[in-house]
């Protein structure tokens, strides 16, 4: 493993890494990791009964709490919820955020989520990592660097693509002994826990989240908590072989074999 071990979650909204990518984060952090916590969106969008300001204020706050209970270096929104798009704009700021931290290994949303802003994120943050070490990008406030790094993509929300199918994982990462530290970092979006139930009928925001990693942790076969997880063509960001995250966890990470096998196989959406 090369000497720094510095990984970054880069999500969505403030929650998205709590849902999807906090165990694993924790876990990394546990492993000598210096971590590091973005969300795209600054949730302005999230209520019903807050001004503009406010809420976006108020999701700040709550994501600085939920990135302060596991050391992670918060670094500040660049955007309005469904503001984000795959343009040079949003690109830059993330670009900036990126070298900022200059990381070894990038947590990112799932390309096939149910949410276009979801799906644009993803887009966004491996153009941010790509862009890392291209000093001419426009826009950005910090400068380049010269790093190798590893991406790896989680799994979408509700553990399916937009057209229903199952998404499965290349690597289930065990989260059962960090489960209380990713749902206490959930608790603090209380803001959510109201719009999400009023907009969405979503009534146990921290009971979807442990169904998620329950359903993760049967899918394994194995573990009884887990995050799933895809890792990135590694051509514009390293070598590869490189494998950072199963390296860093060792035992606690098992390797679909029926997805590496099928890696191979010609995508249906090809033929």
């Amino acid at each position: 493993m090369a000497d720094r071990h510095v990984a970054m979650a880069i999500a969505c909204h403030p929650d998205d890494i709590e849902f999807m990518m906090a165990g694993t984060l924790i876990l990394l952090q546990q492993a000598g990791y210096e971590i590091h916590y973005l969300n795209i969106a600054n949730g302005a969008l999230g209520t019903i009964s807050h001004t503009r300001e406010e809420i976006i204020a108020l999701r700040a706050g709550e994501g600085r709490a939920a990135a302060g209970l596991i050391g992670a270096v918060f670094h500040p929104s660049v955007t309005d919820d469904l503001d984000v798009f795959y343009n040079q704009r949003i690109t830059a700021r993330v670009i900036t955020e990126v070298r900022r931290a200059n990381p070894t290994l990038v947590l990112v949303p799932a390309p096939d989520d149910y949410f276009e802003d979801h799906t644009e994120a993803a887009r966004v943050a491996v153009t941010a990592v790509f862009c890392r070490g291209i000093p001419n990008y426009p826009g950005t406030e910090a400068q380049a660097v010269d790093s190798e790094v590893t991406i790896y993509h989680a799994l979408p929300y509700g553990l399916r693509d937009p057209l229903r199918r199952r998404v499965w994982p290349e690597y289930f990462v065990d989260i059962t002994s960090v489960l209380a530290g990713k749902r206490e970092m959930l608790a603090q979006h209380r803001s959510q826990q109201e719009w999400l139930d009023v907009t969405q009928g979503v009534h146990a925001y921290l009971s979807n989240m442990e169904n998620m990693s329950t359903e993760v942790g049967r899918m394994s076969g194995r573990f009884a908590y887990a995050e799933g997880w895809r890792r990135r063509n590694h051509l514009g960001y390293g070598p590869e072989e490189a494998d950072p995250l199963a390296e860093a966890l060792g035992d606690l990470v098992q390797v679909n074999e029926d997805y590496r096998r099928r890696l191979d196989e010609p995508f249906i959406g090809d033929l």
